[in-house]
Order: C-alpha cells, then sequence, then structure tokens
C-alpha cells in the first residue's frame, strides 16, 4: 500500500474510537447530578441522625431520671414493695404523725416497800401453850380467818370472873326485888332497901368490868353470852385470826410452844402483809426538790427501761436524810399483778410539767440508711425511706425536727423490716448506696 491509502484508512478508525471515548465520559458526567440530589438526602439523614442521637441521649437521660424521681436524697432503687398481704405478715403497722406534749422529765431511784397500813403483826392478847397451828408461810388469808388455837388458862380465870360477876350480879337483883317488895308491904326498913341497892350497882360494876377484861383479849358477846353452854374445856380455848386479808410471810413459832401475850411483851405469832397496793419511795436529792411537788406524774421502770407500773406523788417528807441528803416522795402504787416485790429498785420518771406539743414517733421507727436517720413512708404498692432530723428521745419516742409531717403516715412498726430488705435489694443489684 502507499503511504496515502495508509493515511487515509488510519483516519476513521481514529475518529472512531475518539466517538466512543467521548460517549463514555458522557455517561461517566450523569451520576454527578445524582451526586448533587443524594448530597442533599445525607444532609437530612445526617440531620436525621442527629436527631437521633439527641433523642437517645434525652431517653436516657428520662430513664435515669425517671428512676431516681428523688434527686439525691432518695437514690434510684430505694424503694421496698410489698403487697397488703406480705406487709401484714411482715408486721408492719402504719400510723400517723402527731404532735404531742413533752414535758422535762427528772429520773431517780426508788424502793418498793410495803403499804404500812397494810401489815399486821399477830401476837396473842392472852398467853397460852399454842395446841393447833392452821396458817403456814405464803398461805393467802381472809380476814377473820383462823390462824392458831391456844389453851391459856389466863382466858379461863377470866372467864370464870365473868360467870362469878355475872351470879353475883343476878342475885343482888334478886334481894334488890325482895327489898322493894317488903318495903311495900311496910315489913323492911329503909336502910335494907338502900343496902340492897348498893348491893346491885356493884355487882353490876363487877360483872362490866369482868366482860370488858374479856373483850380486851378479843372475845367478843357471842363468845360471853354462850358462856353458860360452854362444853367442858372450852373456857381455856382461844382462837387467833387474821385481822387482815393477805398473804403469811413470817410464822416464827411452832406448835406446843408457849407464848406471850403482846401487851406483855410477846413477839408475833404471824406477820401478815397485803401487797395489793405498795408504796415507791423515791428518793429526792436536795437540789431536785424544788422541782418534785406533790401530784406530780411518775413512771416506775425496771434496769431495762421496761414500764413496771404509774402513779402520782401523794406526799414528800420534809425531813431530808443526814446520811443520804435525799428526801422521800411517796407514790401510792396498785400492785394487784404481784409485779412490784418490796425491797426491789426501780427507777422513777417524775414528769415535772409539760412542755410544748412537738411531733414524736416511736423509736423504732427511725432507721439509719446509708447513714442518714429515716422513717419509711407509704407510697403506692411499697414503702419509701424519707429522711429525717431527729430530737431528743423520752419514753420510748423520738422527737423529729424536720422532714416528716403532722398528719402524714409512716411505718409506726416494722421499719427494720423494711430496711432489711432494702439493703437486700441494693446488694444484690450491686449497687453501693
Amino acid at each position: 500500500m502507499s503511504k496515502e491509502f495508509k493515511k487515509t484508512a488510519i483516519l476513521p478508525l481514529i475518529l472512531l474510537m475518539a466517538a466512543l471515548l467521548l460517549n463514555a465520559c458522557g455517561n461517566a458526567a450523569l451520576p454527578e447530578d445524582d451526586g448533587h440530589d443524594h448530597g442533599e438526602d445525607q444532609q437530612i439523614g445526617d440531620a436525621h441522625g442527629e436527631d437521633h442521637d439527641d433523642n437517645h441521649a434525652d431517653d436516657t437521660h428520662d430513664d435515669h431520671g425517671g428512676d431516681d424521681g428523688h434527686g439525691h436524697d432518695e437514690p434510684a432503687g430505694d424503694r421496698v414493695s410489698l403487697s397488703q398481704q406480705q406487709a401484714k405478715e411482715a408486721g408492719i403497722v402504719v400510723g400517723l404523725a402527731q404532735k404531742t406534749q413533752a414535758g422535762q422529765k427528772l429520773s431517780l431511784p426508788a424502793e418498793i416497800r410495803f403499804d404500812a397500813d397494810r401489815i399486821a403483826n399477830v401476837a396473842p392478847q392472852v398467853n397460852g401453850v399454842i395446841s393447833a397451828l392452821y396458817g403456814s408461810e405464803g398461805d393467802e388469808v381472809e380476814k377473820g380467818a383462823k390462824l392458831a388455837l391456844l389453851s391459856s388458862k389466863e382466858l379461863a380465870d377470866l372467864k370464870a370472873d365473868y360467870r362469878s360477876a355475872s351470879s353475883a350480879e343476878a342475885l343482888a337483883r334478886a334481894v334488890l326485888r325482895r327489898e322493894e317488895k317488903l318495903w311495900a308491904e311496910k315489913i323492911t326498913s329503909e336502910a335494907d332497901l338502900l343496902a340492897a341497892r348498893a348491893a346491885i350497882q356493884e355487882a353490876n360494876a363487877a360483872r362490866e368490868n369482868a366482860e370488858n377484861k374479856l373483850h380486851a383479849v378479843g372475845i367478843g358477846h357471842e363468845i360471853i353470852d354462850d358462856l353458860k353452854n360452854s362444853k367442858d374445856g372450852a373456857s381455856s380455848q382461844f382462837t387467833v385470826t387474821a385481822p387482815i386479808a393477805g398473804i403469811i410471810v413470817r410464822r416464827p413459832v411452832t406448835l406446843g410452844e408457849t407464848v406471850v401475850a403482846g401487851e406483855s411483851g410477846g413477839t408475833p405469832m404471824f406477820t401478815i402483809v397485803d401487797d395489793s397496793v405498795v408504796w415507791a419511795d423515791i428518793a429526792v436529792f436536795k437540789q431536785d426538790l424544788a422541782k418534785v411537788h406533790k401530784g406530780a406524774r411518775v413512771t416506775l421502770k425496771d434496769d431495762d427501761g421496761a414500764v413496771l407500773a404509774r402513779g402520782e406523788i401523794s406526799f414528800i417528807s420534809p425531813i431530808i436524810d443526814e446520811t443520804s441528803r435525799t428526801a422521800t416522795a411517796r407514790v401510792v402504787v396498785d400492785n394487784g399483778d404481784g409485779q412490784l416485790r418490796p425491797g426491789q429498785f426501780v427507777t422513777a420518771d417524775i414528769d415535772l410539767g409539760n412542755g410544748a406539743a412537738i411531733l414524736r414517733v416511736p423509736k423504732q421507727a427511725v432507721q439509719l440508711v446509708e447513714g442518714q436517720n429515716v422513717v419509711f413512708i407509704p407510697q403506692g404498692d411499697g414503702y419509701v425511706p424519707l429522711p429525717v432530723v431527729t430530737g431528743e428521745e423520752s419514753n420510748g419516742y423520738v422527737a423529729i425536727r424536720s422532714g416528716l409531717r403532722e398528719g402524714q403516715r409512716f411505718v409506726a412498726e416494722g421499719a427494720f423490716t423494711l430496711k432489711a430488705q432494702l439493703e437486700k435489694a441494693a446488694f444484690g443489684d450491686g449497687h453501693s448506696h
């Protein structure tokens, strides 16, 4: 081929390749317009993504806030959920916060003593020998119950004297009647009549004297009037009876023992006490006397603080003991249940007067949670701790200065159980509150 022919054949081929190349470039340029549109979609998508992230952040924050609900005072999870049946089984008791009068109190030592008006030392009223004993130490007896039987020569003599005086009086009365009849018939002299009248007066005095001696040893009219019908040997028998109802706490005598009448220096055969009422003698120090007044309310407690009895001061001694430098304030206490025993030492809390009304709750209602005093309050189907500021404690109650409001419901009993459940839940969640 000639060179001209080669040039003419190659030229169309070059033009065809250029056209194909331009066509390929044109197809590549179309996605640039689509890319612009896609860029706008990407911006919207980015904006949506930002909104989604923001919303997610807000959701996370709101969820946390919803679990908390109480800020830093009640951290998330500080709640014990219990049904009514579960609360009942756990001993949960809900009360109403109320204000009460809280006065100052003075705590002093006291000793329980027998009421002196309810002690009887029973001594025989005549000398004699114990022929029978009916009462022993520890026996409860009623007033008038038989305690012992004595054989007494002294009593037999007294009864014999009474019989003689009674017979002399009857004879003198008969003589007087006869003399009065003779005087009316002008048979006897006036001197004989006057003598008869003097004799009856003397006989009457002698009989009354013998009767009074029998009364002095405890012999009543029912026995005296029946002396003429008494059996042989009965005149010497003397029955010792209980002057009061109570318990025999002492009986130092034995069967067959000779006893001496109390007025002759004899010792008591029995000691009977009625402990249904006792005295609580409070030792009031000299510096406290001005604070204690008759009628002040007193609560008696044992060493563990348990309340034994309540009463009022009925007597304050004006005398200060030289050794102890204390005066005695006495409380008369009903002891029907026998809980107080004479000789027992107790603590007397004396109410010195009413103070301002303050909000108080039982001591066990306040629990220490996360280093802070709280009371539990009902909320929905559970209980939550409420931080409180406490004050002074008195008689098992503690004052609430702030946190709990008057009239607000709170857990009065079972707070410790709720605290334990709260700590158990916190430990199980792995939280450190």
